[in-house]
């Protein structure tokens, strides 16, 4: 308790560590609430689209096969357990924050190398009869020989791929309403 009451440090030390302790948590609180931090907890697709980078993504997903289907997370989270979903989950939200707070996002988006084997595991996941009779997708390949992903054949799950800088602003969608008046 004395560690709390700060015992033995100066009156004026005490008010300034309390005072930096409360801008602390006070700046914390408005980066959660301007990030929509509570949105990545679900699994609503908008919350994909915090990011402004990620509407082309959100658009071809809405207007393609998937969009009716399925939702960002069925695709590109782990489902082995709900431990594992949300551990990738914060993983990949610290390092998407940290890419796009620095800018230092690639033009063309892609899948990270931690990411391919979710995605793959997640197509033939859902995709299991389908796959069943292709050769070296749903099963191991043979020595030397490369596992092909899905997405060698099937590509353009998102559009044709095209920079930030080039994306047409047709294809974006309306962003939802971020609460200010």
């Amino acid at each position: 308790m004395s560690i709390v009451r700060l015992a033995g440090l100066p009156r004026p030390l005490q008010v300034g560590i309390y005072g930096l302790a409360g801008v602390a948590v006070g700046l914390t609180l408005v980066l959660v609430r301007i990030a929509n931090v509570t949105s990545y907890l679900s699994d609503d697709p908008q919350a994909c689209i915090n990011c402004h980078v990620m509407t082309d993504a959100y658009a071809s997903w809405q207007r393609g096969s998937h969009g009716q289907a399925a939702v960002c997370i069925d695709c590109h989270v782990p489902h082995s357990s709900v431990f594992a979903q949300y551990a990738y989950k914060g993983q990949d939200g610290l390092k998407h924050s940290y890419v796009f707070t620095t800018r230092e996002e690639p033009q063309v988006l892609g899948l990270s190398a931690r990411a391919v084997p979710v995605v793959q595991a997640n197509c033939v996941r859902c995709h299991s009869q389908q796959v069943m009779m292709i050769y070296n997708v749903a099963q191991p390949p043979a020595a030397g020989e490369p596992q092909r992903r899905c997405w060698d054949c099937h590509q353009g799950i998102h559009g044709k791929a095209r920079s930030l800088s080039a994306s047409p602003t047709a294809l974006r969608p309306g962003l939802p309403d971020a609460g200010l008046k």
